[in-house]
């Protein structure tokens, strides 16, 4: 994840980065990866959209995301109906355009957190060589 973060934030076009990511929105890396990438998250302020367990009414939480640049405003986000899946489906509208990112702030990374990242990604690197 912060692999493709650090790529991401490198480009200036318009980007979209969705997926079970396996990890709550709340977690270090989960939060690592916004400031990385620079992405938005659209559920911020919008609610949970917990995803996973659709098979458990009492234990829910949030493990797929969609993040996308400043390039786009947020036009609908919600979560579908079980279906089958343990995950229940996120529906998002995205709408392209000009002059967004002047309204939208993307997050900063602090010198700690890129440090941080920059750590997470060589230990990962590490493990991935034994």
């Amino acid at each position: 994840m912060l692999i493709i973060g650090r790529e991401v934030d490198s480009r200036d076009k318009p980007t979209i980065v969705a997926g079970d990511f396996n990890d709550v929105a709340w977690s270090r890396t989960t939060k690592l990866f916004q400031k990385a990438s620079g992405l938005l998250d659209p559920r911020v302020g919008r609610g949970m959209f917990n995803t996973f367990n659709a098979r458990n009414p009492l234990l829910r939480w949030p493990l797929d995301h969609v993040f996308h640049s400043n390039h786009f405003k947020l036009v609908r986000m919600a979560r579908g109906p079980a279906w089958g899946s343990n995950h229940f489906p996120i529906f998002i509208e995205l709408s392209l355009e000009s002059g967004a990112e002047a309204e939208q702030e993307e997050p900063d990374m602090s010198h700690s957190e890129e440090a941080q990242v920059e750590a997470k990604i060589e230990e990962g690197e590490q493990q991935k060589d034994e």
